[in-house]
């Protein structure tokens, strides 16, 4: 085998291990595991009374080969029988694009980045849906899991589902990153 192709192969191989070992990290000011969300951005309806406002999420050191981005806000302790409850879902994120910043969840779609559109939660309408768990309830985890993917668009239906969203989401990522908040109803 030719030392000059073995050589690049190491190389591109030592490149793609490097950027792997810096780590694809999705980060928010807005969601911690050490506090609870702010009423900021919880919903605003079904008993909360929250300002229903996206929070900031941003992020760095996508793998190499990334052509666009996908996100998915999910509850997984919702009693929703096993499914849990998806808040926010927001597909092809240009590969340029490096944050979303804070209200950018508008039904509209506004504020995101060009290109960028939004699935329908389970709220029944595309755009941030804020935390809102039964009063009572040990506190919920919202994950907000960033997805880098190998497409720059998927095709989905304009009426696809969170769980198709996340169906071809998951079948075209090449890496992903996940930042968790916490928030809990008192009675």
């Amino acid at each position: 085998m030719n030392i000059r192709y073995c050589s690049a192969a190491l190389a591109l191989g030592f490149v793609t291990l490097a950027a792997q070992a810096q780590g694809f990290r999705v980060t928010s000011p807005d969601l911690h595991d050490s506090r609870p969300i702010d009423n900021k951005f919880v919903f605003k309806g079904f008993g909360c009374t929250g300002d229903n406002v996206s929070p900031t999420l941003r992020w760095s050191n996508a793998p190499p080969g990334t052509k666009s981005f996908a996100l998915m806000v999910h509850d997984p302790d919702a009693p929703t029988g096993g499914a849990g409850f998806w808040h926010w879902i927001v597909v092809d994120i240009p590969a340029t694009a490096t944050s979303l910043e804070q209200g950018a969840g508008t039904a509209d779609g506004a504020k995101l980045p060009a290109g960028a559109r939004q699935i329908n939660t389970d709220f029944g309408t595309p755009g941030w849906g804020g935390p809102c768990p039964p009063v009572g309830d040990k506190p919920h985890r919202y994950h907000a899991t960033l997805y880098a993917l190998k497409v720059e668009k998927l095709e989905l239906p304009p009426n696809a589902t969170a769980s198709l969203a996340g169906f071809v989401v998951n079948a075209n990522a090449i890496g992903k990153s996940t930042t968790t908040g916490t928030y809990g109803r008192k009675k």
